[in-house]
């Protein structure tokens, strides 16, 4: 509910109707798949077929194949005829992620087909004519690709018909309780699991958390806490998060922050661990993630530099 996205799904309504090629930009984990599956049942191209494929996990020949399809006989393997996604998505809507990934020989024969002329399968001679409305996504920037010289400059500007950008999830974090609680619902449901509350603790933490993988690392980590929870209420205590996304402002630079001294790295390490437990309200689960290590190392850590909480 979010003002990004509620001003995302406005553009979406706006757009889909239309029969305009579409590029989507966002970080990988966003949901880019999803802006465009909403396009597509927002247009009258819904009852048709919605066709999806990521251009960065085959190689040159094979995403040429799967764009163009292939004639038996075209190369070792091909026992049949295979109709590629362009006919596959005839009166529908073909969704290519990562197009950023083609080759520059595949990109001048998709090249084509967005303009409007026919194609042939690989190893065929027949003209194949299609009416499918294209939406790309990508993380890369084409900008600096097209620059780059590896990626095609009028390809660029005829992708670039409509561009909507989806944005980060740090981006629009008062959504992440809404999304915990969808989430929680549904790997609950999915586990067999009776959780009925996340505690205020540990959305305080999926809040202060950068996101690195956007929703998709969201997702798995609700998994992984459902499945690791063993009573009504997902706490702090189940939440792993990686030191990938340890916020900015949550980072304690020393050099920066105090004036240099000459001490012992056991001495500036268990200072670092007193501050940090300081700065969390001795909240041991954050204070970790802060630091980058396990609940367990800090433990060990307390333990053997015999720390302990002050009395209040």
């Amino acid at each position: 509910e979010s003002q990004s996205m509620k001003q995302l799904r406005e553009n979406i309504f706006k757009i889909g109707p239309t029969d305009a090629t579409v590029l989507i930009r966002g970080e990988s984990g966003v949901g880019k798949e999803l802006v465009a599956r909403a396009l597509h049942f927002n247009s009258k191209r819904r009852p048709k077929p919605f066709v999806c494929l990521n251009c960065a996990a085959l190689s040159e020949s094979l995403l040429e194949s799967e764009l163009f399809g292939h004639e038996k006989g075209a190369f070792t393997g091909a026992t049949d005829r295979k109709p590629g996604k362009f006919e596959q998505a005839d009166c529908g809507t073909l969704f290519l992620d990562e197009v950023g990934e083609m080759s520059l020989a595949v990109q001048a024969k998709f090249l084509r087909v967005l303009e409007g002329h026919t194609f042939e399968r690989v190893g065929g001679s027949k003209a194949i004519d299609v009416n499918v409305r294209v939406v790309a996504a990508t993380n890369r920037d084409l900008e600096e690709a097209v620059e780059g010289g590896s990626f095609r400059k009028d390809l660029y500007f005829r992708l670039q018909v409509v561009e909507l950008t989806v944005p980060a999830l740090r981006e629009h974090r008062d959504d992440i309780p809404r999304l915990v609680s969808h989430f929680v619902d549904r790997f609950a449901n999915k586990s067999g699991r009776s959780i009925k509350k996340v505690s205020k603790s540990a959305l305080e933490l999926l809040k202060n958390y950068d996101w690195p993988g956007n929703i998709r690392e969201l997702q798995n980590t609700i998994e992984r806490a459902v499945i690791l929870c063993s009573g009504e209420m997902l706490t702090e205590d189940g939440i792993q998060l990686s030191a990938l996304g340890k916020s900015k402002s949550q980072s304690v630079n020393p050099v920066e922050s105090a004036e240099f001294r000459e001490l012992p790295l056991e001495l500036l390490e268990k200072e670092h661990i007193l501050s940090t437990l300081a700065w969390t309200h001795w909240n041991k689960t954050k204070a970790a993630q802060i630091l980058g290590i396990e609940r367990s190392t800090l433990d060990r850590k307390l333990k053997r530099y015999q720390i302990s909480r002050p009395a209040t």
